[in-house]
Parts: C-alpha cells; sequence; structure tokens
C-alpha cells in the first residue's frame, strides 16, 4: 500500500503545520520550512550492454540546511517520485534535528529497477549521477547514504568518481561505504539494532519484559533483517515476516506460529531482502497474503518497508494482542492510522527515533572519516545506544508533558530546533 506521492508530501506539510501551531512559529518561517532550499532533478544517458543509450531520470533534494550539511538516502526504484522525494527529504531533516545531530535533510532517487539492470550498468548509472550533481554533493554539503535497493557497491562507486572528478581522497563524501574502504563498523546493523534500542526502552516505560512476547515484521533488508535478529537476543520471538518477491511481483507473509529461525531465513534471502518463497516453505513456514504481517496476534508489529504501508484503510486489521508499533521505515505509518493505534491504547515509536539508527551512524561514518580514525563495531553501538536512548527519553519526556503523541511530541521537539537555526542565521 504505497500512497500518492503528492499525498505523501501534503501529509509532511500538514503534519509541520500542526507542530508550527504547537509552537506559535510565525508565518514566514512556516512557509519557509515547507519547501526545500534546493532541488536538482537530472537526465543520466547510460550505455547499456547491449550498446545502446537508454536515459534515466533522477533527482537531489535539499530540504533544509541551517543546522549543517544535508544527509540522507539515494534510493534506486522504479516508483520513485519528486514529489516522494521531497517529502522523504523534508522528513530527514525532522529525523535529525530529532535526534541533535548535526545535519539537515535531504534523499534522492534515480528511476530504475536495478534488478532489471547488469553490474555494469548499475555502475555506469551511479558515476553518472556523481557526475551531474558534481559539486552540489561533498563532506561540507550533502552526504548521501544508502536506501531502498541501494548497497555498499553502489556507494563505492559514487565516491569512487567523486574523488576521480576532485583528485584527492574525500571518504566523507559518501556513508554507507564498504568497512575496508573508509565505512563504519556496524552500518549495515544500525538501523535494525536502532531500532530495537528504542523498542526495549518503550517495553521497560510499559513495564513489558521482552523476553516471551511475539512480533510480526514487515520488510526483511537491513532494518527488517538486524531488527529481528536483536529482538531474538533481547528475548523476543518473530512469528511472521513480509516482504517483496520480484518474480511473483508481489509480496507474501511468512509465518510460523513457535517463531522464525532469523538466521535460517536469512540465508535462504538475496541482498533486496527477497525471501525464496519455496524453500521457506520447506523450512516449515506458513506462505500467506502480502497483508497478513499486519493481523497476526502479536504483541508487537515493526513496519519496515516502505511509506504509508499502515494506512486508514488497513489500520483496523491491528489485533487487540498488539500494544507497540515500531516504525522501523521512514513515514510507515499515516498520520490518520497514527491516531487510530494512539485512540486504541497502541504505544507507537515513531520513525524520528525509531528509524534513526540509519542516519546516527551515517553521522559517526563522517566523523570517522573526517579524522581518518575509525572505531570497533562495539563503541559504534555502544555510541548509538546512547544517542537513540537519549532521543528516546526527551520524545517521551515532551509527549507526557504536552500531553502529546510520540509522533507530535518527536515533531514538536524537531520543528522547534530547525526553526531556531533558520532564524539565528537571520534566514527568516
Amino acid at each position: 500500500m504505497i500512497a500518492d506521492a503528492f499525498e505523501a508530501l501534503a501529509s509532511e506539510r500538514e503534519q509541520l503545520e500542526r507542530a508550527c501551531a504547537l509552537l506559535d512559529v510565525s508565518p514566514a518561517v512556516r512557509e519557509f520550512l515547507s519547501y526545500a532550499v534546493r532541488e536538482f532533478k537530472v537526465t543520466l544517458p547510460v550505455r547499456m550492454d547491449d550498446d545502446s543509450i537508454r536515459l534515466f531520470h533522477a533527482c537531489r533534494v535539499h530540504h533544509n540546511d541551517a543546522r549543517g550539511p544535508c544527509a540522507g538516502g539515494i534510493r534506486l526504484h522504479p516508483q520513485a517520485t519528486n514529489d516522494r522525494i521531497r517529502a522523504l527529504a523534508m522528513r530527514m531533516t525532522w529525523q535529525c534535528a530529532t535526534v541533535d545531530i548535526p545535519l539537515g535533510g535531504a534523499a534522492g532517487c534515480v528511476v530504475c529497477d536495478p534488478h532489471d539492470l547488469s553490474r555494469r550498468e548499475q555502475e555506469r548509472l551511479c558515476r553518472g549521477l556523481v557526475r551531474r550533481l558534481g559539486t552540489n554533493i561533498g563532506p561540507r554539503r550533502d552526504v548521501p547514504s544508502p536506501d531502498i535497493m541501494t548497497s555498499s557497491q553502489h556507494i563505492m562507486w559514487m565516491t569512487d568518481e567523486y574523488e576521480a572528478m576532485r583528485s584527492e581522497h574525500a571518504n566523507g563524501v559518501m556513508s554507507g561505504k564498504p568497512v575496508t574502504l573508509g565505512g563504519s563498523a556496524s552500518r549495515r546493523e544500525a538501523p535494525g539494532f536502532g531500532l530495537v534500542f528504542t523498542l526495549r526502552e518503550a517495553l521497560r516505560l510499559l513495564d513489558i519484559k521482552p523476553t516471551g512476547t511475539t512480533a510480526s515484521i514487515q520488510g526483511f533488508g537491513a532494518v527488517g533483517q538486524n531488527a529481528a535478529k536483536m529482538y531474538q537476543q533481547i528475548g523476543g520471538t518473530v512469528v511472521c515476516v513480509a516482504c517483496w518477491n520480484q518474480f511473483d511481483q508481489m509480496a507474501y507473509s511468512f509465518y510460523k506460529k513457535e517463531g522464525i529461525d532469523i538466521d535460517e531465513l536469512a540465508s535462504i534471502t538475496n541482498y533486496f531482502g527477497e525471501i525464496d518463497k519455496d524453500r521457506a516453505a520447506d523450512l516449515g513456514c506458513e506462505v500467506l497474503a502480502d497483508d497478513a504481517w499486519l493481523s497476526q496476534d502479536v504483541d508487537i508489529l515493526i513496519p519496515a518497508a516502505f511509506e504509508t504501508q499502515i494506512a486508514e484503510e488497513n489500520v483496523s486489521g491491528i489485533r487487540d494482542s498488539v500494544k507497540l508499533v515500531a516504525e522501523g521505515a521512514t513515514a510507515a505509518i499515516t498520520p490518520g492510522a497514527a491516531e487510530t493505534i494512539g485512540e486504541r491504547g497502541i504505544f507507537h515509536i515513531p520513525d524520528a527515533i525509531a528509524n534513526a539508527g540509519g542516519i546516527v551512524c551515517s553521522y559517526f561514518e563522517q566523523v570517522q572519516s573526517d579524522s581518518n580514525y575509525y572505531w570497533s563495531a562495539d563503541e559504534v553501538l555502544g555510541k548509538l545506544d546512547v544517542k537513540l536512548t537519549e532521543a528516546f527519553h526527551a520524545v517521551q519526556h515532551i509527549s507526557e508533558r504536552r500531553k502529546l503523541s510520540m509522533r507530535e511530541a518527536a515533531q514538536v521537539i524537531a520543528v522547534d530546533r530547525v526553526a531556531r537555526a533558520c532564524q539565528e542565521r537571520g534566514w527568516v
């Protein structure tokens, strides 16, 4: 369930308006924050393996850089649109501000499906994108990172092209690089592990022990897989996982009442997070409809796949057993669905903190690249735990003090920080 891209952008602006009203932000600041400070649209001619030339369309959006250089993902996806990228860039601004890292929000895309491109074609595409964006990215301007269907290899090709253009090493231009070439330890694990750090704090707040709880997860890429692994480590049981199947062009849910062996399931999953349906059945999983993950009789739901996956149309499918929803993908829950979840007394960890592990670790990678000194995996995860735990409790404090939902509290914190930065710089 993917909402219209314009609706996603309108939803972001509506949430901004609500936060501005609560903060009594001036009309000029409200309008300024509603739009991106700059946008780039480029066309990439790529020579295919059959020697033909194919054109690809791409864009990069800088929503706001008042608090620091822009940062955010580049996705390679056939359904990417300019308005969806605008919405994601705005969401990234709020996420960086909520967890209080000195970065602004950006997002980008190339409209393509990597499944249909050879390795060499993907490399030409990535290098062509960097040549087109040129000086509009850089360690002090905009630091792209992986997003949907973008790998560390894609990021490394982009980094190498940027360095070739500059005739110098510039590890800090991208985050999500291979660890052997200037990437941060635990960068791939960070989004999923970070989600579970916030989940742990929410369970403590609700006085629920993780041991004995059950969860259903949508998405089995870097976020879903690593969240599932960490959740099992703290004592929980994953009974259902949903993911896309490229061959069948539809999604499936994989259910196992006694609990899924995540390592076993990961062993039959490709890089894109697509589980081999037949082999999953051989492992004892029931293969169910795409949306079956949402209606499982579990304690915890984790949407970690794509935007607007829980909306007004399907939120009623959530069972009464569910006590907590952790928003593992950016804007995975629409505002209307979030209101319904809150009315039902289900605790909602918003994407601003539940999905922030990736951007926080990207910031850590920037810091390490700047100093050319790299931390151990334990040090990275320890710092990530501290940062997200602090952010969770800051949001929860505002939620309790001002009688707001967790999502509203996170938005208020973020908008206040960004608005103040814009005003202190004299922009508005």
